[in-house]
C-alpha cells in the first residue's frame, strides 16, 4: 500500500538534492531508469550511475560504479530501480557509505516498509512507489495536458 507525501515535502526533497546515486540504472535508452537518470542530469543534478553489470562504462559523463560503496564523496539521495526484495541491503549500504544522506527514494512499484523504518530511524527521508522525474515535472510545472513532457512524443506537426 502506497504512502502519501505532501507536495511541500516532495518539493523540499527535490530542491535540496544535488547529487543522486541511481541504483539499477540501465544503459538502454528505452528503460525508465535510463531516461529518469538522463532527465535528472538535464535538471542539473549530479547523477552517479550504479549497476555492477555496467561498471566502468560511462553514462551521462559519469563512470558507472558497481555499488554504492564505490562512490567517492557523499550523495544526497539514493534512487532505487531494483525490485522491492533487493531494497534492504541497498539501504543498509547507503546508510554506511554516506554520512550526508538525506533521502532514500524507491521508484514506482518499489516499496519496503522495514527498510524504510531503518532509514527513517537514522533521520533519512524515505519516498516509496514514486518517480522523482514525474514528481519534479508535476511540482515544478513541467507536466502538460497531453502527458509527460519527455520531448519524445508530440502532437505537433
Amino acid at each position: 500500500m502506497s504512502e502519501t507525501y505532501s507536495d511541500s515535502h516532495l518539493r523540499e526533497i527535490l530542491t535540496r538534492t544535488r547529487r543522486v546515486a541511481v541504483v539499477g540504472v540501465s544503459m538502454n535508452p528505452v528503460r525508465p531508469s535510463y531516461y529518469v537518470a538522463r532527465y535528472l542530469t538535464l535538471k542539473k543534478y549530479q547523477v552517479v550511475p550504479v549497476n555492477p553489470g555496467h561498471a566502468g562504462k560511462v553514462l551521462f559523463g559519469q563512470t558507472v560504479v558497481a555499488r554504492l560503496s564505490d562512490i567517492e564523496g557523499d550523495v544526497d539521495m539514493v534512487d532505487i530501480f531494483r525490485r522491492s526484495e533487493h531494497v534492504p541491503p541497498i539501504v543498509d549500504e547507503a546508510l554506511v557509505a554516506f554520512k550526508g544522506l538525506k533521502t532514500i527514494w524507491m521508484q514506482i512499484g518499489v516499496e519496503h516498509g522495514e527498510a524504510a523504518k531503518v532509514a527513517r530511524a537514522r533521520g533519512v527521508d524515505v519516498i516509496m512507489d514514486r518517480c522523482p522525474k514525474i514528481e519534479y515535472q508535476r511540482l515544478f510545472g513541467e507536466l502538460r495536458m497531453g502527458g509527460f513532457n519527455t520531448g519524445v512524443i508530440s502532437s505537433k506537426l
